[in-house]
């Protein structure tokens, strides 16, 4: 077991040592990118991403106080690159939209997401279809890198109340127009 993301990160704050920062990036880097490509479903796209968040990681990490999970502050940094990239390109942002609303309005039969076996997991991208952006963040957010609400509404900027219904009616929209019974157990 290696140092810690707070060891880590002091190393990297009082010497600006590159080393402590490669163990930092070596140790997120596929929980960003993961999260990244989630949220641009491009992963070329969610690569670039990635990489400048690290970037500015480096140059922000003074700003890192501690009072929370590396990880969680890395993952504000990640989603704050990804809405700057949004801003910058609208266009791209209604083709996705439109792509999205495109293939939710296919047809679906609530058997076929479920494997044969129903113990398979289910086909989550067409889950993910239906939500809107800030319902599939903080679900992603939450089950896919285990945040807490408290983490999520620090990565997004929102009220832990506002996660915590986003989260509920994420999950109601996805039980609502599959007809499942529950979508995760509480």
């Amino acid at each position: 077991m290696g140092p810690s993301d707070d060891e880590l990160v002091a190393r990297v704050v009082a010497l600006r040592d590159p080393g402590a920062f490669g163990q930092l990036v070596e140790r997120h880097q596929s929980q960003v990118r993961g999260w990244l490509r989630q949220l641009t479903h491009d992963p070329a796209l969610a690569d670039d991403l990635a990489q400048d968040t690290f970037i500015r990681a480096w140059d922000k990490l003074h700003t890192f106080a501690g009072t929370g999970r590396f990880s969680a502050w890395l993952m504000r940094l990640a989603y704050n690159m990804f809405l700057q990239y949004q801003r910058k390109s609208k266009s791209n942002q209604r083709l996705l939209e439109r792509l999205r609303l495109e293939q939710a309005a296919g047809e679906f039969d609530g058997d076929e997401a479920w494997g044969s076996q129903h113990n398979e997991w289910p086909d989550l991208p067409r889950f993910m279809n239906i939500l809107t952006a800030v319902e599939m963040t903080v679900l992603v957010l939450s089950y896919a890198y285990g945040l807490s609400h408290r983490e999520i509404g620090n990565v997004i900027d929102m009220p832990v109340g506002t996660v915590k219904s986003h989260i509920r009616r994420g999950k109601d929209r996805i039980r609502d127009h599959f007809g499942l019974a529950e979508v995760v157990n509480e």
